[in-house]
């Protein structure tokens, strides 16, 4: 099961480092990079609720199969693109197949997990998640710029494995299949818990922006900043901030939530001051430097925030209080990166992830104010 979630985050990343070569092929801006990349968030979120609940009804294993299917279908699509419409397209297919999916995937981890273990089921569910957003650009990026096909094969790699993706979630648990009308689930959190419930999803809200700011921008920063057309380096460089999260959260899992809260927020601001004054240097050490402190606190801030609302949620409303936290993680992912998008249109890609780093620095540094009202158990 970790094995598919990690390939279907795998692949709604790998992507990232090609857009650049979309753009100079399609020839579209900056703007359209990150419409494209909030299209499968307007995707996924209404799909995140509605499977949430589906799942329950006619069990695991029929949202999951077709899901994959999905998934491998947003992947042809991508091989196939010879305009940009296709582009936003296989985003929305992409959108779907993980909104349908993680949900029943993660449910499906702890089922299997072999000593009844949540909190490492939970574990791991995060690392694929992370690691797995990280792997995409780098795998993507180094056949794009040392293997034949530089937009061909890398979807044909993650083909082959969603195939054998395909065949492992058959056996994933049936679940119990409830009775009842499939209902959209509305996100519910209880008037006792909103501070603290407020402050870690607004830390990971910031955290989820950062990361997709460089997901969609950064190997297109590398080009403008530091005059590089090197595929690898740019996906490198998109991939690096996962992959540090990714780390950060295996060698660190053992702090207590609120400290790993406060410790990310604190690392995220240094790392996007560091990205701001990369760009003005040209300096591509600098840059991958600040991009890995930026991804340790992405990666603690993160995994912080879903420990601490997963403790405080009560357990009569636990889903509908998670399901209000990835909404708004999500959305994290969705629009800051439009206006950065946007404000790349009228003063160029460079100032606007500049005055994007600032302006999360700053959320970052108000949010650290919130924790201290917040009301947030110190966490184990």
């Amino acid at each position: 099961m970790s094995f598919a979630l990690g390939l279907l985050i795998v692949g709604t990343n790998i992507p990232s480092p090609l857009y650049s070569v979309y753009e100079h092929r399609f020839g579209f801006s900056a703007l359209t990079i990150t419409m494209i990349v909030a299209i499968y968030v307007a995707f996924l979120v209404p799909t995140l609720l509605l499977f949430g609940s589906l799942a329950d009804h006619v069990g695991l294993r029929r949202i999951l199969v077709p899901s994959i299917m999905l998934a491998a279908a947003g992947m042809a699509i991508f091989a196939l693109a010879s305009s940009t419409a296709w582009l936003f397209i296989a985003r929305a297919v992409q959108g779907v197949a993980v909104g349908a999916a993680s949900g029943p995937l993660t449910v499906a981890l702890v089922r299997t997990e072999p000593h009844g273990d949540r909190a490492r089921a939970s574990l791991l569910a995060s690392l694929m998640t992370t690691g797995g957003a990280g792997l995409g650009p780098v795998l993507a990026g180094t056949l794009a710029q040392y293997a034949p096909w530089p937009l061909l094969l890398c979807y044909l790699v993650e083909l082959f494995l969603l195939a054998v993706a395909a065949v492992a979630v058959t056996t994933a648990p049936a679940g119990s299949r409830a009775v009842g009308r499939v209902q959209i689930r509305r996100p519910q959190v209880p008037a006792g818990i909103r501070r603290p419930f407020a402050a870690a999803s607004a830390a990971s809200f910031l955290a989820w922006a950062v990361a997709y700011i460089v997901l969609a921008l950064v190997p297109s920063y590398v080009r403008a900043a530091m005059h590089s057309q090197n595929l690898l380096l740019g996906g490198g460089a998109a991939g690096l901030l996962l992959l540090c999260a990714a780390t950060a959260q295996v060698v660190l899992a053992r702090t207590p939530y609120r400290r790993a809260l406060h410790l990310g927020l604190l690392l995220l601001v240094a790392g996007l001051g560091g990205l701001i004054v990369a760009g003005a240097l040209f300096s591509v050490p600098l840059l991958l430097a600040t991009i890995a402190i930026t991804g340790v606190g992405q990666g603690l801030g993160f995994m912080g925030a879903l420990r601490c609302v997963n403790d405080i949620a009560p357990p009569d409303v636990h889903a509908g209080v998670i399901s209000a936290f990835y909404v708004v993680t999500y959305l994290g992912g969705g629009g800051p990166v439009i206006l950065v998008g946007l404000a790349a249109t009228k003063i160029g890609l460079v100032p606007a992830v500049q005055a994007a780093a600032a302006l999360c620095g700053l959320g970052c540094l108000m949010t650290l104010a919130m924790l201290r009202y917040a009301e947030i158990p110190a966490g184990a």
